[in-house]
């Protein structure tokens, strides 16, 4: 059935969640654009069949690193502008978290393109700061170091400091800055220093407890004293540069970032107070994504822009510091899903669909001996009408839970069960339909519209390359790549190939509601493709090794006027290297299992030939592909 392209945009909100990044062609294929509203465009379809070509399968992970500059970009560009707008006397410094994406192509062309503007890098953790000293930055940018950290952390972030970054080690803890003090008088290198405060606001959404007076990190009002004292009494107070303050990821209420930036800020001035130079406030991450379009505070969305969030934040800081009396301060963020989610796309094919039961109602035939409770049945399936399908389906109800009982005591047989099933779901089959024209009756049987939702068999796994869906219930946007000129008839949830019951995604976005089943188009067979969208930020480095199921293909596209160019393609993991992460030696696996085939030879059961040819078989598929071909 065709359609208008518009009502299968806004099938799939398209405009809502997709901030100008997407869109579809008159083939009904998705478009996706290097800048929000371009006129240049790649189709995705395009892409995925040259990649094919190439012998690059599905699952894939499209990344598009001009929606990374793009990202930073609007950032930057959001608080430049509330600077200039609001007099403000500090400027803005973007870092980049590489816990949030630590790929080198993704830190790399952060710093490449954000050279311009001084854009930075923040690390967590030993093996992120080791990564970030080898990089280039801008001069002017900084390197924050957040964390807990011992002493090699805190003598490696040193290190930085000699080579010319401008590497900042936040203290977390009193100990930190013992070891800190004691290692400049060591080395002779004065660190540039700064304090995590513990706020007593918080932020809002999944991640709210991550601030508060019960929060993980930072310090309180008098280890705050206690580490200006310590300072002090080592000559160290001049190293004290900046203010750091994070109240969760992903918040969804401005509100919140209202009153963390107000109590952060006057945390500030009353330190500048104490005649101390700090220079930069820290207002951490959080900028949320808005991953359903609905602009609200849900946990799946925000209820504010990026240039709203610039604004408060400048206009916050600008106010206290002007009544303190005191300077403002240069402004760090750590926006780290801002700036990365929309840049990567999952793209998996369904493979099957599971049906809930398999078996044709014109197939069933009624004989006289049959159970009175298949009768029935059968004549719920003939009577059943728009007038009684609620009193036929209640009817049904009841005699499904009779066949069961007759079945367990052994008093209707496996043929007469299964004849049983196929015209219990037919009748279901049938009210949904009457009650799909039934506007009163829509609601009361959305369950059962939800109970007979297609299941389609997706090539990939959730735990692997999107954890978020299945630990936290993170709605991801999922459309079809193609086919968006057809009406989408059928109702389905998506589950993955791995053994797992947990491996599922039966959510899905909707502007008023969360939907329990997809809008898809009937799956006859045929190549069909579905992109996840937004999946740019913690995906990646947060899957796990469930099944042995390795990372993806993937392509990195620039988009140009005439086209796209696909600029790399990186090899996504082979069953000899999902097998050695679990620390099996490919030599040890190669030798037990032709250990096995020889034993066979000496028994008799294989011939030499045979053995040597099997074995070459179980050695060849070591560099296959993890997924499903």
């Amino acid at each position: 059935m065709k359609a208008k392209l518009e009502e299968v945009a806004q099938t799939y909100g398209i405009e809502n969640w997709g901030a100008g990044y997407f869109s579809i062609n008159k083939k009904g294929h998705l478009v996706i654009h290097p800048s929000d509203y371009d006129r240049r465009g790649a189709d995705v379809m395009e892409i995925i069949d040259d990649l094919g070509r190439r012998g690059i399968k599905s699952p894939i992970l499209l990344r598009f690193p001009q929606i990374l500059v793009n990202q930073m970009k609007k950032l930057t560009g959001a608080f430049r502008g509330s600077i200039k707008e609001f007099n403000y006397g500090g400027r803005f410094f973007g870092v980049f978290p590489m816990k949030v994406n630590p790929r080198r192509e993704v830190v790399e062309e952060f710093l490449r393109a954000g050279r311009r503007y001084d854009f930075g890098v923040e690390v967590g953790s030993k093996p992120e700061l080791y990564a970030a000293l080898a990089l280039e930055q801008s001069p002017e940018s900084v390197l924050v170091c957040n964390g807990f950290k011992d002493e090699s952390y805190i003598r490696m972030a040193m290190l930085g400091s000699e080579v010319g970054k401008k590497v900042i080690i936040v203290v977390e803890k009193m100990g930190e800055l013992q070891t800190v003090v004691r290692l400049s008088k060591e080395t002779g290198v004065r660190p540039m220093l700064g304090i995590r405060v513990k706020l007593y606001s918080k932020g809002s959404g999944r991640w709210e407890k991550s601030g508060g007076e019960s929060a993980k990190f930072g310090l309180t009002t008098s280890e705050i004293l206690e580490v200006i004292r310590e300072l002090r009494d080592n000559d160290m107070l001049d190293s004290l540069k900046l203010l750091h303050f994070h109240i969760g990821s992903q918040i969804t209420n401005i509100k919140r970032v209202k009153n963390a930036i107000k109590e952060a800020a006057r945390v500030y001035a009353k330190i500048r107070q104490m005649h101390i130079d700090v220079e930069y406030l820290d207002v951490g991450g959080g900028l949320g994504v808005d991953y359903d379009g609905s602009k609200t505070s849900s946990e799946s969305s925000a209820n504010y822009s990026a240039q709203e969030f610039a604004n408060d934040v400048v206009y916050t800081i600008k106010s206290v510091c002007d009544d303190e009396d005191v300077p403002e301060p240069n402004i760090i963020t750590e926006s780290g899903r801002f700036l990365t989610a929309y840049h990567a796309v999952l793209i998996t094919n369904i493979q099957e669909e599971i049906e809930t039961v398999v078996g044709e109602y014109d197939a069933v035939k009624i004989d006289e001996d049959d159970p009175q409770v298949i009768v029935e049945l059968k004549d719920l399936c003939k009577g059943i009408t728009s007038k009684n399908y609620a009193e036929y389906y209640h009817d049904a109800l009841e005699h499904k839970d009779e066949m069961y009982t007759l079945f367990n005591l052994g008093l209707i047989s496996l043929e007469d069960r299964a004849k049983g099933e196929i015209l219990f779901w037919e009748v279901c089959e049938r009210t949904a339909k009457y009650a799909a024209n039934d506007k009163s009756m829509i609601d009361e049987y959305e369950e059962l519209r939800q109970m007979l939702a297609a299941k389609y068999l997706c090539n990939f796994s959730v735990f692997r390359s999107l954890p978020d869906s299945w630990a936290i219930e993170q709605l991801f946007p999922i459309m079809p790549l193609h086919k968006l000129d057809k009406t989408p008839t059928e109702l389905a949830t998506l589950v993955d190939i791995t053994c797992d019951s947990d491996g599922v995604i039966d959510k899905f976005i909707d502007l008023k509601d969360v939907k329990e089943t997809l809008e898809l188009h009937p799956f006859k067979g045929e190549p069909y493709f579905l992109g996840i969208f937004l999946a740019g930020a913690y995906q990646e480095v947060m899957g796990n090794a469930h099944n042995l199921f390795g990372s993806l293909n993937e392509a990195h596209v620039v988009i140009e006027d005439e086209g796209y160019l696909i600029t790399k393609v990186v090899a996504g993991s082979t069953l000899g290297d999902s097998v050695e992460g679990a620390r099996y030696e490919r030599a040890a696996l190669h030798e037990g299992f032709g250990d096995m085939a020889a034993e066979q030879v000496k028994r008799g059961k294989l011939s030499s030939e045979r053995a040597n040819d099997l074995c070459r078989q179980y050695e060849s598929q070591l560099s296959s592909y993890t997924y499903l071909g």
